[in-house]
């Protein structure tokens, strides 16, 4: 079992909005400061409908002032912690876990491409700031859907010039993964966060380039998928059990709130812990999790609960943990 997180108590130093649905808080940790790495993330303590819950926010700096900053983007389809982090101001006391790395940038390597999709930049950020500041060869595409999404546009343009291209699909602009890919050097590493097509889409054109697998990294912030979220029912017939899962609920909080034991760590569709066996699904499965290859997600014999789900309808599935 991965271990369990470090939590201390901490308090909101400041709020910042950078765009009308992404807002920026700094976040002051009591005790010792835990420095992040570029790519880490923070767990944070959130109240959803009176039920205490966790978050995971990628962290935007290096913190050398002592606070934790995390952009926290205003889902409609939130589950309630978007929600929560955006009714906390100045001074408001929460709970948060040291940072963890599960998005390492490695240094030294002679060239980077970096490529942020939407909220995907909140870890590209840290990336490109220490890349930037250790003289590193870079390139950042940063894409959304809108200029006003374009929360930290006018920031990495100042810092990176050139280096930095945008995105923005409402004009009618795609990133193209094989131009992007293929005027990569040979010993480049291409980094990548965003939604789950994104990600999949850059797996795929990196190894039809034939890259190294080693050289590409990748985060999603898993609630991203080709469906609507909708309620739906898992039933586990061994157990003899059927879960309503809302629309703001993932499948493993409903299975875990119906005393099902699981195993599980990342909760973003990476590490695959809390993956299950599925007997029959009344509809598609909604993959998105970065953890299946496209073979494994078109057999649909797995599916990852932290993340996945079906748009209605009953999903039959079983796993080997017993209800506690």
């Amino acid at each position: 079992m991965p271990a369990a997180p470090d939590w201390r108590r901490a308090r909101i130093a400041a709020t910042q909005d950078l765009t009308p649905d992404i807002r920026l808080l700094a976040v002051e940790p009591e005790g010792a400061f835990v420095a992040p790495t570029p790519g880490s993330h923070i767990q944070v303590g959130v109240q959803v409908e009176e039920r205490a819950d966790t978050r995971s926010y990628s962290v935007v700096d290096a913190g050398r002032d002592g606070l934790y900053r995390i952009a926290v983007k205003r889902l409609p389809t939130s589950r309630g912690g978007s929600r929560y982090m955006w009714s906390l101001a100045a001074g408001a006391r929460l709970t948060v876990s040291a940072p963890a790395n599960h998005f390492e940038l490695a240094l030294g390597r002679s060239h980077y491409t970096l490529v942020a999709g939407g909220i995907g930049i909140t870890p590209i950020r840290s990336m490109a700031l220490a890349l930037a500041e250790a003289g590193a060869d870079l390139r950042l595409i940063y894409a959304a859907r809108t200029r006003a999404d374009l929360a930290f546009a006018d920031e990495l343009s100042t810092l990176l010039g050139e280096r930095l291209q945008l995105v923005v699909s409402e004009e009618g602009e795609r990133i193209d993964l094989d131009a992007t890919v293929a005027t990569m050097p040979a010993c480049g590493e291409l980094y990548l966060c965003g939604p789950i097509g994104l990600i999949e889409a850059g797996k795929r054109v990196w190894a039809k380039a034939g890259r190294p697998a080693a050289s590409l990294r990748f985060e999603t912030f898993g609630s991203s998928g080709r469906y609507a979220t909708l309620p739906f029912t898992v039933r586990i017939p061994r157990l003899g059990l059927e879960i309503p899962v809302p629309e703001n609920r993932t499948m493993l909080d409903a299975m875990e709130d119906a005393g099902v034991a699981m195993i599980h760590d990342c909760r973003r569709g990476e590490c695959g812990l809390c993956a299950v066996h599925i007997l029959d699904a009344a509809g598609p499965v909604d993959h998105r999790d970065v953890f299946f290859s496209d073979e494994e997600k078109a057999a649909n014999a797995k599916l990852c609960t932290c993340v996945s789900r079906l748009p209605g309808g009953v999903l039959t599935i079983d796993t080997a943990d017993r209800a506690a």
